[in-house]
């Protein structure tokens, strides 16, 4: 008996010792916790709230939401000091009795402090470190605060944090115009997000609801005979977000917080913190033409896609969409998708054959060909279509129609490391192999990686900082993080330059000969003069364009890496061309200045040759000196490969 006396008055003393220094703790910080505000380019705020969800007061809440979350959540959170010790306590018989873990006891307090403190790892430093947060919380703010925070954070699925973004989103509603079902609804999601959503399965969702109105009648909070009233007839579910946001943008801000945790000047626990004012180049009218022109090419194809639009003046993202519906899936695909890029890799090899000595009119054979590699295996390439010129072609047709064998030739010709290393240089960040197929674009890179590499060659060969955040500053305006805006020059002017033109073939039906040029098919739409370059895989649709005042990267192609149908070959170029048209519609044309060491020579498209045929007649552009050096590449890489085999 004194043994338990002193147990229970140890038990006390050492609660009393707690609740003592959590109140002489510094007092967290629950509204700037997590918190960040986020501007566009005009530096109109475009977000205030945490990293997933926006704030509203607790007065703005619908009274029917608030008890049926407290009934079904935590019925005596008013009555409690953070742990609920009865419901601790019949949680760990039930459990033990089952001999596994059936019930939990996690009080709106404690869920609050792992929703904006913690990650929800099981370790047990993890629940003493919950503990402790808790203590704190009760001690510094009133229960109205808690609930309203609590409110504020939780996981209400599809995408959705927070009861503002959650009543938008499911009802089209304010959290306070929610009706009594509505708020059963809402209430009832929390506890499996994925599971309860009514989108997700409107007939579980409505079964939680009831289960919720049935604890608010055990609580008090609700007459037996109002539950019994409702449900009756089908519940209208609106089912996406509000007209304030676009159905994708929230890929740009989730690509923005992944960016601000990777800025090392701003320390890791300043972002935790919160209170961050985050200015970002995105243009709400990009975004919205973006986002109009996936939704209307994709149509109902089943497809997903990515893009990124670059201001290559600023290297500033202005517009991105990570897939089709953000509610239905949050994975980013343009900053985490690695997708094999195809011949999209191809304007990189092509100038380090520039560099290396070979011209717009370089030519080499497009036929079937078996490559012997020095590791003793074989390899062969073959063209879309499996169709080939069986003649001499040059480097210009050859990036017109995109002719995978004169790609290899060229890589092989050169050797792959003059690849891995050109894309290294522009910016890519992939990791890259030097083997013969990287000059087809077998390596995993992600839409704005890739979209680095190609503002290089928008810039006119200077790489630069490409990202979408501007400038960060503190709650008190202090600027931590401002963009580099220096442009470093990495390649050759006058071999950009000379690529640029090059990438213009793909929509030159000059080139039209044993294969159409790849982007022929958006030609008639484009008003003005773009570089571009078309990419496929079995499972992949890709097209990257700019001139001096736009780029964009585009990829189209199914999630699971699933072969995508030939007739769906199209909707990626024309999300493109669909998109920088609107945007430039109203500007003045741009090209770049032709540097005073390039010619333009008119010859033959398809060979390369001087001629008097205007129906085949280009111009093909060349470093001053070179332009009348005819060289058979074909011939030389013969003969190295004679050399190779030799040794």
């Amino acid at each position: 008996m004194k043994s338990a006396i002193f147990m229970f008055i140890s038990f006390v003393i050492i609660i009393i010792g707690l609740y003592t220094y959590a109140f002489l703790s510094p007092k967290l910080e629950l509204r700037t916790a997590g918190q960040y505000y986020i501007y566009d380019n005009n530096d109109e705020l475009l977000y205030q709230g945490s990293s997933t969800s926006k704030w509203v007061d607790l007065e703005d809440i619908n009274y029917n939401l608030i008890n049926a979350v407290i009934s079904v959540e935590d019925k005596n959170f008013y009555k409690h000091h953070g742990f609920d010790y009865l419901r601790i306590a019949k949680a760990m018989y039930t459990n033990i009795k089952n001999k596994k873990i059936t019930q939990g006891a996690s009080t709106i307090s404690q869920q609050y402090v792992k929703n904006i403190y913690l990650n929800f790892d099981s370790t047990w430093s993890r629940k003493i470190e919950e503990a402790f947060l808790t203590l704190e919380l009760e001690a510094h703010y009133s229960k109205d605060e808690i609930l309203e925070g609590y409110l504020n954070t939780i996981n209400y699925g599809q995408g959705n944090f927070g009861i503002a973004n959650a009543s938008r989103y499911y009802f089209n509603k304010e959290p306070i115009d929610l009706t009594l079902e509505e708020s059963l609804i809402l209430a009832g999601i929390p506890n499996s997000p994925g599971y309860y959503n009514p989108i997700a399965n409107y007939d579980l969702a409505i079964k939680r609801a009831k289960l919720v109105g049935q604890a608010m009648v055990n609580n008090g909070m609700l007459k037996e005979e109002e539950l019994e009233n409702i449900f009756k007839e089908e519940i209208p579910i609106y089912g996406k977000g509000s007209e304030e946001n676009l159905d994708m943008l929230m890929y740009y801000q989730d690509a923005v917080m992944q960016e601000l945790k990777n800025i090392k000047t701003i320390p890791s626990e300043l972002v935790q913190a919160g209170g961050i004012k985050v200015y970002t180049y995105l243009d709400l009218n990009a975004q919205e033409v973006l986002e109009q022109n996936i939704i209307k090419n994709i149509g109902d194809s089943g497809l997903q896609s990515a893009s990124v639009i670059i201001d290559p003046k600023s290297g500033g993202v202005i517009a991105l969409s990570g897939g089709i519906n953000y509610a239905q899936s949050q994975y980013n695909r343009a900053i985490s998708s690695g997708r094999q890029v195809g011949s999209t890799m191809k304007p990189f090899l092509y100038y380090g054959a520039l560099e290396e000595g070979m011209t717009s009119s370089s030519t080499f054979n497009s036929q079937f060909t078996t490559f012997s590699l020095s590791n003793g295996k074989v390899y062969s390439p073959k063209n879309y279509g499996s169709i080939y010129a069986n003649k001499p072609i040059t480097m210009a047709q050859a990036i017109a129609v995109s002719d995978n064998v004169y790609a290899v030739k060229t890589n092989m010709f050169l050797g792959p490391e003059k690849l891995v290393d050109t894309a290294k240089r522009v910016g890519i960040q992939a990791k890259l192999e030097a083997v013969t197929s990287l000059a087809l674009g077998t390596y995993g890179i992600s839409p704005l990686d890739l979209a680095r590499g190609y503002n290089t060659l928008a810039t006119g060969g200077f790489k630069e900082d490409v990202g979408l955040i501007k400038r960060v500053e503190d709650k008190d305006g202090n600027v931590l993080y401002e963009k580099d805006d220096k442009k470093d020059l990495v390649l050759n002017i006058n071999y950009t330059y000379i690529l640029n033109e090059l990438l213009t073939g793909s929509t030159n039906s000059q080139f039209r000969d044993y294969a159409n040029p790849t982007a022929l098919v958006i030609a008639s739409q484009l008003s003005r003069k773009y570089a571009i370059k078309t990419g496929t895989t079995n499972s992949d649709f890709w097209i990257a364009g700019f001139n001096p005042d736009i780029l964009m990267v585009t990829w189209v192609g199914y999630d699971d890496n699933s072969d995508v149908s030939s007739k769906y070959s199209t909707i990626s170029k024309k999300i493109w061309a669909d998109t920088v048209e609107a945007l430039e519609k109203d500007k003045e044309a741009q090209w770049y200045e032709m540097p005073n060491n390039v010619v333009g020579v008119v010859l033959n498209a398809t060979t390369g040759e001087p001629t008097n045929d205007t129906s085949k007649a280009t111009l093909f552009y060349f470093l001053k000196g070179t332009e009348n050096t005819f060289t058979n590449t074909e011939m030389v890489f013969e003969e190295q490969e004679s050399k190779d085999k030799k040794r």
